[in-house]
């Protein structure tokens, strides 16, 4: 057996996933809906909408199994996460990978196996809608079409629980978003003795962009330097458009002094791109790093407000 591995995003794929909000939730007619449709569609027992942890294949709809998880290292979606296209497996005894996978030699006994990667927003693939069945079968392009078609429409539904926490203009986290992974993040970080730090980036001069040259400049000034901040950041540090012109970042595993040396990469980050940018004014910024110490009873939003302050007293700096 082959236990599947990880995909090259997984530390962000992991925040995408646990910022859906959807792990161990009830059962919901929209997603069975889906499940019920593929196993008449398709003529099998079982068809499940799983999603990926970081430990576990989780099932937010299964038709055909009374389980609600499996662990990961036995997974086929796995395995079909890694792919781009639909995993097909008419006969798992007959594949390397998974003929003494003891979901093939006990309970449910797959032999057919179809899975097509169910993608969030950003591209980062969350699970599958799959197929199994108990014989080995092969399903025709028109049948691999079709299945493509359920898939997307389980993205759709995906993307609805996504886009509560997302910014919708730079596709980045929202504020809820945030708070949401940066609490799990803090937690993690205090239980197993990590250092944190949270930074505070407001853009300056960002009123006098919207009211120069209009807001769809002030828009595009924000993607840009949204994508500076994904340029300059590291997979795992978590980062959001908390909303106007200001921006939070939490850098898990890192000490004050490493936050400022990423700060000063993301202040030569935005120098070069005033320095190629074709814009008709400088992208400027004003940081504030505030280190969680976590001997103290921590607050998220106390954090937050600290931070700004920080921001801010950086803000007036600048000005004079």
């Amino acid at each position: 057996m082959k236990k599947p591995d990880k995909p090259i995003d997984e530390v962000s794929r992991i925040n995408t996933l646990r910022s859906l909000q959807i792990l161990d939730t009830p059962t919901e007619e929209r997603f069975d809906r889906l499940t019920r449709l593929a196993a008449r569609m398709f003529d099998v027992p079982i068809a499940l909408v799983s999603l990926v942890d970081e430990q576990r294949q989780w099932f937010k709809s299964a038709t055909g199994l009374d389980a609600t998880e499996t662990h990961r290292d036995i997974s086929f979606c796995g395995h079909a996460i890694l792919e781009d296209e639909v995993l097909n497996i008419p006969d798992a005894t007959q594949d390397k990978r998974f003929s003494d996978n003891p979901l093939v030699t006990q309970d449910p006994r797959i032999r057919l196996y179809v899975g097509c990667p169910l993608k969030a927003l950003n591209g980062a693939k969350m699970g599958t809608l799959c197929l199994i069945d108990q014989r080995p079968r092969t399903l025709s392009e028109e049948d691999l079409q079709a299945l493509k078609d359920l898939a997307h429409m389980a993205e759709q539904e995906l993307a609805a629980s996504q886009l509560a926490t997302l910014d919708d203009l730079t596709m980045i986290s929202n504020r809820r978003g945030f708070t949401l992974l940066a609490e799990k993040a803090l937690q993690m970080s205090a239980r197993n003795g990590l250092p944190a730090s949270l930074i505070a980036i407001d853009l300056n001069k960002f009123k006098q962009i919207n009211d120069h040259f209009g807001h769809a400049e002030g828009d595009k000034t924000l993607i840009a330097f949204t994508d500076i901040l994904k340029n300059t950041f590291r997979e795992s540090d978590l980062f959001a458009r908390m909303g106007g012109d200001e921006f939070s970042v939490l850098l898990t595993n890192t000490t004050e002094e490493q936050a400022q040396n990423s700060l000063l990469r993301l202040r030569y980050q935005v120098n070069d791109f005033n320095e190629t940018s074709s814009l008709k004014y400088q992208l400027e910024f004003s940081a504030g790093i505030l280190p969680v110490d976590f001997s103290k009873e921590y607050d998220l939003s106390r954090l937050l407000e600290k931070s700004d302050l920080l921001m801010y007293k950086d803000k007036m700096t600048d000005q004079h």
